[in-house]
């Protein structure tokens, strides 16, 4: 079957189907990386930087991935040199020189230069010889009872370097970790090694250089009498780069393994042995060979040589960590009989050729058309895809699954102006659409936190503050999506102006019942080719509705609090309610502030009908 170029393209067309197409795969990284950029000065003004990591902020969007987050404290620097202390200021930053001498390849030990400035270091330092280090197992349980303290997360626990837990319903892992631009002596074999090939290119390289590396809270061996000072050094933002210089092609082959290893390899085991990092790394090692052509009538035998050198690595219990080749990743791990086992059940499936795809669930629904008649044959439109109205959907589950909204109005101003200073530069479309929804969520933030702190004492002064508001809201409604005006009328009904409030919930509900407007339930394609024609920005703005996202812990009206009161006992950050039912239940208030007995029992009613019999077109329950 692998000889069959054919079963190749079935392959990829049916993987773009369940993985992604380039076009939805570029969406999602592009959203992920303007995130990153809008939310950066923020977390530098706070002194705590915190990204996504791993399959999800690669592209993949599997049903079971959770999300990986690393977070450190910018204000921590590393060293690799103690020549390099000089760029330092001792006053505001803690040195850590990271020592490699002594220590297992791709492992250093953290020894404290100067006094600590947090509480977290202090409580985290062992003395040797009279040095102090950091000590992993206090550094992580540290955090383990702060994170348990704190009612937005569920079960965390700690599992290898990171804490493990849920947040709303979505499984996170967070590594808790320390950055540093410093690169070790070790790491130098692999800066001069990719310079003499063509992959990654040179300023894919420079970008990774400069971003530097991460060191995590776990040692390499638990017997060693120096595990709790060992700290691994991480490379995951240099992955993900390197992750996204792959072709469309290269991607589906690594989306295919981890497909595999899930389904097939690590089925039914509970605590497997080989993980998604030794997929990635048997990727990048192939990749960097340039002995594979990466195209989409060869991926059956590109995946063939991917399995081919893990059973190398297994058959030989030595696995070469990418950026550090002395770094076996199998040691202590994959060793003695647990070796044998997994090697017995690889060449298994290498005796089956590449049918042992077909053992998994996912794959065999792919491949068995095209294997029940010769005849099957697919057509290529960028590879399986997709109409406007369904790259409209995917990019609407991306943005609209940001929330941008902070508490502190400092921090506030420092988004407005990050913001403002993005504005300025060119990016591809759908970054320049993650700015755009950004926006006005910064300027409804601003208005309600201003509204809720304000100590106005004369009239002349509410009045021009409220006005002032106004104009904020009106402007956020003209640059955001469809239901984002509603935050004004949530505003008008918060100073009084109930008449106002019903003009615009008029104005509103004529709006969002266009045809072609587009929320969580489906709408037929032929009448969003009304807005077809339209560039991305404007279609945000005439046919996208969301749920408008009100934190917990801001005053919008006071008949919200009790609800975000529970459920901020529940642990939820945010209330996210339908548009289409903000719509009657402002209706409703309004009509009783004004006294208007004959409509507010009208709103009541249709109120009541919305909630009873909707048929989840207007009532999305998001899924936390």
């Amino acid at each position: 079957m692998d000889h069959i170029p054919r079963l190749s393209e079935v392959l990829y067309v049916g993987l773009c189907g369940k993985i992604g197409t380039p076009t939805e795969v570029a969406i999602r990284r592009d959203v992920m990386d303007m995130e990153e950029m809008i939310r950066k000065p923020v977390q530098m003004y706070i002194g705590c930087r915190y990204i996504d990591s791993g399959s999800y902020r690669e592209g993949f969007r599997f049903d079971s991935s959770d999300r990986d987050t690393m977070f450190w404290i910018h204000s921590h620097k590393m060293i690799s040199k103690l020549s390099q202390s000089s760029i330092y200021k001792a006053s505001k930053h803690t040195i850590i020189l990271m020592e490699e001498t002594d220590t297992p390849p791709g492992f250093v030990r953290l020894q404290l230069l100067t006094q600590p400035k947090d509480t977290m270091i202090k409580s985290a330092l062992v003395s040797l010889n009279g040095t102090h280090y950091l000590s992993n197992l206090f550094w992580k349980e540290k955090y383990l009872r702060e994170f348990k303290e704190n009612k937005g997360y569920q079960n965390i626990d700690g599992h290898g370097p990171c804490l493990t837990g849920y947040c709303e319903n979505i499984e996170i892992d967070y590594a808790l970790c320390l950055n540093s631009i410093h690169w070790t002596k070790i790491t130098s074999n692999w800066i001069n090694r990719s310079r003499d090939y063509t992959w990654p290119p040179e300023f894919v390289l420079t970008e990774i250089l400069k971003n530097g590396f991460h060191c995590v809270a776990i040692g390499n061996n638990i017997l060693s009498p120096y595990y709790e000072l060992e700290w691994r050094l991480s490379f995951s933002r240099a992955e993900h780069k390197l992750v996204c210089t792959m072709n469309h092609t290269q991607f589906l082959c690594y989306g295919l393994l981890k497909l595999f290893l899930k389904e097939v390899i690590n089925h039914i085991i509970r605590e497997p042995l080989l993980c998604s990092y030794h997929i990635k790394t048997s990727m990048f090692w192939i990749m960097q060979l340039n002995t594979t052509q990466w195209c989409r009538n060869n991926l059956l035998n590109s995946f063939w040589k991917c399995f081919k050198y893990l059973i190398h690595c297994v058959y030989h219990g030595e696995f070469p960590n990418f950026f550090i080749p002395q770094n076996n990743m199998f040691s202590n791990k994959v060793i003695g009989s647990t070796r044998c086992c997994l090697l017995e059940q690889l060449n298994q499936y290498y005796r089956m050729g590449v049918s042992c795809l077909l053992l998994s669930p996912t794959l065999r629904s792919i491949l068995d058309p095209a294997l029940r008649t010769l005849s099957f044959v697919v057509h290529f439109v960028e590879g399986h895809v997709n109409s406007v109205l369904e790259i409209d959907r995917n990019a609407n589950i991306e943005i609209f699954s940001l929330s941008f909204s902070i508490s502190s109005y400092q921090q506030i101003v420092t988004q407005l102006k990050s913001v403002e200073r993005l504005l300025q530069f060119s990016f591809s479309p759908y970054q320049t659409l993650t700015l755009q929804y950004c926006t006005p969520q910064t300027l409804i933030d601003i208005v309600f936190i201003t509204a809720q702190s304000s100590s106005c004492i004369c009239h002349k002064e509410t009045f021009a503050l409220e006005r002032i508001s106004c104009n904020i809201l009106k402007l956020a409604g003209r640059i955001g999506c469809v239901s984002d005006l509603l935050y004004l009328a949530l505003y008008y009904y918060r100073i009084g102006r109930y008449h106002k409030t019903i003009r615009l919930i008029h104005f509103m509900r004529k709006r969002l019942s266009q045809p072609f407007i587009s929320y969580y339930y489906p709408i037929n394609e032929q009448k969003y080719k009304a807005v077809c024609s339209l560039s991305l920005s404007q279609r945000m703005k005439m046919a996208w509705a969301m749920d408008l996202n009100l934190k917990v812990s801001t005053l919008y009206i006071r008949e919200l609090l009790l609800e975000q009161q529970e459920a901020e006992k529940n642990g939820k950050a945010y209330l996210f309610i339908s548009p289409f039912l903000t719509l009657e239940w402002l209706s409703v208030l309004s009509y009783y502030r004004l006294g208007n007995q004959s409509l507010y029992q009208q709103s009541l009613s249709d109120f009541k009908t919305l909630l009873l019999y909707d048929d989840w077109r207007y009532l999305h329950i998001k899924e936390t």
